[in-house]
């Protein structure tokens, strides 16, 4: 029979993995309503000082050059037609303060004149967490869309 001690410890050691799982699922989700709102600092806040969005289109380094990505009129100009960037719920890889999570995105746009929605892209991605002072942060993101291609299917297999 386990000891009352022991037991509390593993059940500690649980609801931790709960909790950093939830925190890193939310810390995911708010990326879409952020950006979709033009919200730049809080975009940029999802990020440390010196993390990296990488994408197809281009590499952001640093929250600088995150926030301008939101301002930039080609973001703009997707806020103002009617976007929607949808994260699906990430696959999460714990290993003590650092987190690899691995999720599909889709960016939906609306055509201006017909009022028509449609799928511009869908994006495999793979975000590289770690927690500092208590709060989970982006270190890296990497996001490739998926095209037939070797590298948006490579983010996928090796996050499952």
């Amino acid at each position: 029979m386990t000891d009352t001690a022991e037991l509390v410890a593993r059940l500690a050691d649980r609801v931790q993995l709960l909790e950093d799982k939830l925190a890193i699922m939310n810390l995911i989700s708010s990326y879409g309503p952020a950006v979709d709102s033009g919200q730049a600092d809080k975009v940029s806040g999802l990020w440390t000082e010196d993390g990296l969005y990488d994408v197809d289109t281009g590499a952001m380094h640093g929250r600088g050059e995150i926030e301008a990505m939101v301002h930039s009129r080609n973001h703009q100009s997707y806020i103002h037609g009617g976007s929607g960037h949808l994260l699906y719920p990430p696959h999460i890889k714990l290993e003590g303060d650092t987190a690899v999570a691995t999720c599909h995105s889709q960016l939906v746009l609306r055509d201006t004149e017909t009022g028509v929605y449609g799928v511009a892209r869908i994006t495999a991605n793979r975000w590289e967490l770690s927690r500092i002072d208590g709060e989970w942060k982006v270190t890296r993101r990497v996001g490739r869309v998926l095209n037939g291609g070797d590298e948006g299917r490579g983010i996928l297999s090796s996050g499952v």
